[in-house]
């Protein structure tokens, strides 16, 4: 898989919603809080490869 980078735009309980940053495309992700790391909150940007999200800086 292409590696991505995404914002957290949205949390809803235990889910988060992911945008793509500099994607074509306005889609949201959804997913649980428990796939990303700690302390991950609105407006944190995650970079997304090898099946494993990570925080970027």
């Amino acid at each position: 898989m292409i590696p991505k980078d995404y914002i957290i735009t949205k949390i809803e309980g235990e889910y988060a919603y992911l945008r793509e940053i500099g994607g074509i495309s306005s889609d949201e992700l959804f997913i649980a809080l428990a796939l990303l790391p700690q302390g991950v909150d609105i407006g944190t940007k995650l970079h997304y490869e090898m099946l494993e999200y990570t925080v970027l800086e």
